[in-house]
């Protein structure tokens, strides 16, 4: 067996991983969902443009902080500017294009936060030990990248 493969039980491992990450951030996305009718992308767009940019971003700025490519991303804001939740304006000093949040969209996200931190909160903060908590950031510090 070549060292690189991985057991039964590392598969095993692996899977319960993912499973349960993709089982609680789709509880948290529904959960705003439902609420507000942001979708991920929407909530990630508005999100970070408030954080990172206070409320305007470069669109590629975005896209690296999305991890999204160029294209995905001019699509969902298309979308969300039809929506009124964001606007796009070229920028005079090059052919870059700004995008801003507007009083909708920080509305809307504004609304969607309170939401996302009680689902956070039910669906997996409130099932930690301190224990947990503690090996959660000695994994995340062990494989930072």
């Amino acid at each position: 067996m070549d060292n690189n493969e991985l057991n039964a039980e590392e598969m095993r491992i692996w899977y319960m991983w993912k499973s349960s990450f993709k089982n609680i951030f789709g509880r948290v996305v529904k959960d705003i969902f439902e609420h507000t009718g942001l979708s991920e992308g929407d909530f990630g767009v508005l999100d970070r443009l408030v954080l990172l940019g206070n409320g305007s971003l470069r669109q590629q700025e975005l896209a690296d902080s999305m991890d999204w490519d160029k294209s995905r991303l001019s699509h969902h804001l298309t979308r969300m500017e039809k929506r009124g939740l964001v606007t796009r304006k070229p920028l005079d000093t090059d052919r870059g294009v700004q995008v801003i949040i507007t009083s909708a969209g920080q509305s809307a996200r504004d609304d969607a936060r309170p939401v996302m931190s009680k689902s956070i909160r039910k669906h997996f903060l409130d099932h930690l030990t301190d224990e947990d908590i503690e090996l959660i950031i000695k994994l995340r510090e062990r494989t930072k990248s």
